[in-house]
């Protein structure tokens, strides 16, 4: 069984919640990690021109420069300077079991958001907009989110993605019209919104307290306005947001999220908390989980399972209509067409129904609700 802390390695007891938490010496990222986010990853390194590319970014981007900015322009956390954050991350370091505790800095931002990136090794970067909207549990769990990051070794590929986006926009060199570019920086993309839902898993570990990462989730899309929201009730946006439309609203949904680096809000929050009340989240506390010196015999095969296992339990019970869609034509379902074309009603003109149109499935709605 895991070891029980409610201090980690320090002496400053009145920063620390009043309860004990447990902690997992050795442990995996492979415990944590979403099998979407390893599946995105494999797809990831095998697109052709990648390795090319983050060979010749990875020469290029001037790491030290890049310490050397935070150093001078941020305030970073230490025992002096912020002093309960760097409790909180040596707190986190602890219960995850990551040897060396990253720097970790406070920078001047309206905007709540937080990061881990660098090549050589993880820098975590906090806002003061972040610092300021979350209280001290929904703070724990947002730094073992980014320590999460920084155990799964994600930091080198969302250093690559920033530079790809945010700072190729200001140097003429980097093609960003370039086709192989933009599927890059589409993949990339893809597995930074998977890399997510990983790294909420690893907060909820070092939190252990669902209501306080579900709190935090609903501030970042809220703000600061508790005593206005309701958990459950944001909880039932997801499941309307999965649930709602037709085929029209689900080829929109995947159009709106290509863009954005993280998954909605709603939809972290309901991934974390079925995650939370699963058998394997129950025997990770029990103390059930892959070590680290295991990963060198873990077979490659093996994830490609348990990601397409993943997949298809995710496709079956989903209630997104293109999903049904989908998991009704591997179920060999008959009147695909018909089924498309209801699904698109509205799209173009009208037509007369013919027999296939008229059919209703085994009797059922399209929507599933």
């Amino acid at each position: 069984m895991p070891e029980s802390t409610d201090n980690g390695h320090h002496e400053n007891h009145e920063n620390l919640p009043g309860r004990n938490r447990r902690r997992f010496p050795g442990i995996s990222s492979r415990t944590y990690e979403h099998p979407a986010d390893r599946s995105a990853l494999v797809a990831l390194r095998k697109l052709s021109g990648f390795d090319t590319v983050f060979k010749a970014l990875s020469a290029l981007l001037p790491e030290r420069s890049l310490r050397l900015l935070f150093l001078s322009d941020s305030v970073r956390v230490s025992d002096a300077q912020f002093a309960h954050l760097n409790v909180m991350l040596r707190d986190a370091c602890y219960i995850l079991d990551l040897e060396k505790v990253p720097p970790m800095y406070v920078t001047q931002n309206p905007v709540p958001n937080a990061m881990c990136i660098g090549l050589d090794e993880p820098i975590i970067v906090v806002t003061t907009g972040l610092v300021e909207l979350l209280d001290e549990e929904e703070m724990r769990a947002v730094v073992g989110h980014e320590v999460g990051h920084a155990l799964s070794g994600h930091a080198v590929y969302r250093t690559i993605l920033l530079f790809l986006t945010n700072l190729a926009l200001k140097v003429a060199w980097i093609p960003l019209g370039n086709v192989a570019i933009m599927a890059i920086v589409t993949a990339l993309r893809e597995w930074f919104r998977k890399s997510e839902l990983s790294a909420d898993r690893a907060g909820l570990l070092v939190g252990q307290d669902l209501r306080a990462s579900m709190r935090g989730l609903m501030k970042i899309a809220g703000g600061n306005h508790l005593h206005e929201m309701n958990v459950d009730a944001f909880l039932e946006q997801a499941e309307e947001y999965e649930a709602g439309g037709d085929l029209r609203d689900s080829v929109l949904k995947i159009m709106n999220v290509l863009p954005r680096t993280h998954p909605f809000t709603t939809v972290r929050a309901a991934e974390l908390k079925k995650w939370a009340e699963s058998r394997d989240y129950q025997r990770i506390m029990d103390g059930h989980y892959p070590r680290r010196d295991e990963d060198k015999d873990t077979s490659v095969s093996d994830s490609f399972r348990q990601s397409a296992s993943s997949y298809a339990s995710d496709v079956r019970n989903s209630k997104d209509p293109l999903m049904k869609l989908v998991s009704d034509i591997a179920g060999g379902a008959g009147d695909l067409g018909g089924r498309v074309r209801r699904g698109f009603g509205g799209f173009g003109g009208s037509r007369p129904a013919d027999d296939a149109d008229r059919r209703d499935d085994d009797g059922g709605s399209e929507g599933g609700k």
